[in-house]
């Protein structure tokens, strides 16, 4: 809150909070906060940092970070809808993607971005999926070149950099689709929706009328430590609270933090099929296996495909060995949960 006061009032981060509207009520951000979040780009390029990428060493990125995903060609892979595809030299010329007046054609990413900036940004500040921020600023680059190149704006021996992103922008295929005419895009601009929500002698008690059943709320793991432990929004426990002065029991649950860090759960439920298989499916099939924990180890390290369809499961290396151990014994005991 300090720093939105800091924001509103025209207050530098190194003025005193009392100078804000919201006299003691948190402070006034730090430099360093305030760089720490604002980390954005705008289409003008404004806040976009130095650094340089190649298609090629995009392509390599890409096959390890993002095609588990996206597809080795940003076409999907039947998780995601396509990034690349159904644009036109003539598309770049004109800066509009013709395919959109089109209803029976797939809408791709590429058809649809009008802002370079907006890739970039998206790219830096939310992928990978399963490590947002963990790629250093000349891959973000990198990766970006590559996607470019998938849809015939650069070359492949292109080499993207802050100072040649703005070419760029000025071949992007539908530079010139963006509309303006959406309520509050202007200031002063009438709003889309009128919500009647209540703003004065509201009534104070509220009454829940649905909540997820019992059965289910596991189905991701443990939602509240996959939570901030800060601000407004914990997290509802799914997980039942571990019994008192019963280890044995609590040994041979789900391993719910090592499948939530490492974004197990993203992909397969405990019982049901997400994009992979249950894991209660998995054991059932490997039931009785005399070397089910050590090829349980085996395929959970390299990943792969083909023995539940073709989408392919990403190596989890980073998983040190006692940590694969535990998730691979439990498996092989019928992944009880």
């Amino acid at each position: 809150m300090g720093w939105s006061a800091c924001a509103g009032a025209g207050v530098s981060p190194g003025a005193s909070a009392s100078a804000a509207p919201f006299e003691g009520i948190g402070r006034s951000a730090t430099e360093a906060e305030i760089k720490a979040w604002d980390i954005d780009v705008r289409p003008d390029f404004l806040g976009l940092p130095p650094g340089s990428g190649s298609v090629a060493d995009g392509e390599m990125l890409w096959i390890e970070k993002c095609s588990s995903c996206h597809g080795d060609f940003g076409d999907a892979n039947h998780v995601f809808p396509p990034l690349i595809g159904n644009t036109t030299a003539q598309d770049i010329e004109t800066g509009r993607a013709a395919a959109l007046k089109d209803p029976g054609r797939t809408r791709t990413t590429i058809m649809k971005v009008s802002t370079v900036s907006t890739l970039w940004d998206f790219i830096n500040r939310a992928m990978p999926w399963d490590k947002p921020k963990s790629l250093k600023t000349d891959e973000v680059y990198a990766v970006l070149a590559y996607l470019l190149n998938l849809a015939e704006i650069v070359p492949a021996d292109y080499v993207l950099s802050n100072e040649n992103i703005a070419w760029v922008q000025s071949r992007m295929p539908n530079r010139n689709g963006m509309t303006l005419d959406h309520g509050m895009w202007k200031i002063d601009g009438k709003p889309d929706t009128h919500n009647k929500a209540c703003m004065k002698n509201c009534r104070e008690d509220a009454e829940i009328s649905s909540s997820l059943p019992d059965f289910a709320k596991a189905a991701h793991g443990e939602l509240q430590k996959q939570t901030r432990e800060y601000g407004s929004i914990r997290g509802t426990r799914t997980t039942p609270e571990e019994p008192a002065g019963a280890p044995e029991a609590a040994a041979s649950k789900v391993p719910h933090d090592l499948l939530t860090n490492n974004a197990c759960l993203g992909c397969h439920g405990l019982e049901a099929k997400i994009i992979g298989p249950g894991f209660t499916q998995v054991a059932e099939k490997y039931k009785g296996r005399a070397d089910a924990i050590e090829y349980f180890k085996g395929r959970i390290k390299s990943g792969g495909t083909g023995n539940w369809g073709d989408v392919l499961m990403p190596p989890m290396s980073q998983l040190s060995d006692p940590d694969l151990e535990t998730i691979a014994r439990w498996l092989s005991e019928g992944a009880q949960h």
